[in-house]
């Protein structure tokens, strides 16, 4: 009996160690197991590989009391372990206030379970510089995380990233209680003049004025110009630009200043077990913005958020086009949506294209818009071969599959009838560059409990949306679906309210 015993204890032994070291094999087989299966040919995604070394930021004098600012002891770490050949930056438990870091090549950032990164709200620690957002060439402040050209890089663990996102978000009075709304005015910043909206400067509130576009100002400024609207140009939580063999597995990013995850023509991109939060009310509070990146999976995340929660770009009008590179070979598996203007959202800034994308086993639970594609006059831009399966949806205050090609900013519902016709307007121009293209788009087996409109489609009358194939689709909602200036729609077993479309 105890021989068989000691066997026992002996193979319960084993597999604890094999569970200790499974997840990494886990995660590739997983990689490789999506990427052997897509519905289109998805190049392998191997994970990068560190060597067998690490250094405690504690090691460099980083102290976790959450209160001394700790930018260099963690930068130094990350210089010193990159410059060795590479290997794990560790991060243990307790709290760290930084200003914004640099990761560098062949190094993994871990974060013990514990660890709380938070990023210092000192706008001054953020110098602005040459960026890219909302799909435009622009000014903007450096991210709290960064990379730039950097191959082999990670952030992984159990521990959390906090961008301080509250201190420069500007804020709608109707988006908050009214206690809310007065310890936001009662923390400082100023009222716009119809004290609708609290901006954290007056050089916030005048860059408003500067912008055409959205979020991004337009025109050639002086340095004190973009100095004194610092802190309207607030960054996005993590940039990395022209990156290869990332990935981001187990922590939790939250509370960004604008958006939460901004790869940037990157190549070979993991995303896996996230936890991607921002409150509700938060603007421009995306969750992950794929742009111009091509071989990307994302998987086992979950995102709650104020903005499009999993969104697929590829830059805007001129500059866009300009850059020429789509966004392809993405596979996104097996995320949770819960708040988001948008569960998984294609554009509006995609004029370099966005192709070859697969969605799959996704739940989205109150999120504005389920399936959201948006566009408008001026992008350019083909979208083109996006396989979307195995999607269930409840409690969507929208549309639960939305394409709009008269997108006009605003998130959905916010639009006035009035602003919507004055958009569309009465005269169609002729297909150019600029005119945007949605086509060879496959949905199936869908599910959605209670949306305000199931289905709406509303294509430009120069350029219909074209070859959608709509299988196995139950819906339950109020308003009639419409599909306007469509072509080539294909409808097989889809019911609304229990009554075939």
């Amino acid at each position: 009996m105890k021989k068989h015993l000691s066997l026992f204890v002996i193979i319960v032994l084993m597999l604890m160690g094999c569970a200790q070291k499974q997840p990494k094999c886990c995660l590739q087989n997983k990689v490789n197991d999506l990427t052997a299966t897509a519905a289109f040919n998805m190049p392998q995604i191997d994970l990068p590989q560190f060597p067998n070394r690490s250094i405690n930021v504690l090691e460099k004098g980083a102290i976790n009391d959450g209160s001394t600012l700790t930018t260099q002891a963690i930068q130094d770490a990350i210089d010193e372990i990159s410059a060795s050949g590479g290997g794990k930056v560790v991060i243990p438990a307790g709290v760290y206030l930084t200003g914004p870091i640099v990761l560098k090549s062949n190094v993994n950032l871990h974060t013990e379970r514990g660890a709380l990164v938070v990023f210092s709200p000192d706008f001054s620690l953020y110098p602005i510089h040459d960026a890219s957002f909302e799909g435009l060439d622009t000014k903007r402040c450096q991210s709290p995380i960064s990379a730039y050209n950097a191959v082999n890089i990670a952030i992984t663990g159990h521990g959390a990233f906090n961008g301080s996102g509250d201190y420069w978000r500007p804020v709608k009075k109707a988006k908050l209680t009214a206690s809310q709304w007065k310890k936001k005015i009662e923390s400082g910043g100023v009222l716009s003049d119809d004290e609708k909206i609290w901006y954290p400067t007056e050089g916030a509130k005048y860059a408003v004025t500067l912008c055409q576009d959205q979020n991004v100002p337009a025109g050639n400024y002086s340095d004190s110009i973009w100095e004194y609207i610092h802190a309207f140009l607030r960054p996005v939580m993590l940039n990395f630009i022209s990156c290869k063999n990332v990935l981001l597995e187990g922590v939790c990013f939250e509370n960004s200043p604008a958006w939460n995850l901004h790869p940037i023509c990157c190549e070979n991109i993991v995303l896996a077990n996230l936890n991607v939060r921002n409150p509700w009310y938060s603007q421009n509070g995306d969750g992950v913005d794929v742009e111009s990146c091509k071989n990307a999976v994302i998987t086992d995340c979950i995102f709650d958020v104020g903005d499009d929660a999993i969104c697929m770009k590829s830059g805007k009008n001129e500059d866009g086009r300009r850059r020429g590179i789509p966004a392809e070979n993405i596979i996104v598996n097996g995320c949770t949506v819960y708040h988001g203007h948008g569960g998984f959202v294609v554009g509006s800034e995609m004029s370099g294209g966005v192709k070859n994308i697969e969605v799959k086993s996704c739940l989205f639970e109150g999120t504005d818009v389920g399936l959201r594609f948006k566009s408008t006059r001026g992008r350019g831009g083909v979208v083109e071969n996006i396989f979307i399966s195995d999607i269930f949806m409840t409690d969507i205050p929208n549309e639960a599959l939305l394409f709009d090609l008269f997108y006009g900013g605003k998130g959905a519902g916010e639009e006035t009838e009035e602003e919507i016709a004055a958009r569309m307007g009465a005269m169609v121009p002729p297909v150019t560059e600029e005119t945007p293209q949605f086509k060879n788009i496959t949905i199936e087996n869908v599910v959605c409990r209670n949306a305000k409109r199931p289905i709406y489609f509303n294509g430009l009358p120069e350029m219909p949306i074209q070859n959608v194939s709509l299988k196995n689709i139950r819906m339950t909602g109020g308003e009639n679906s419409q599909f306007n200036r469509t072509e080539d729609l294909t409808i097989e077993e889809v019911y609304i309210n229990g009554q075939a479309l």
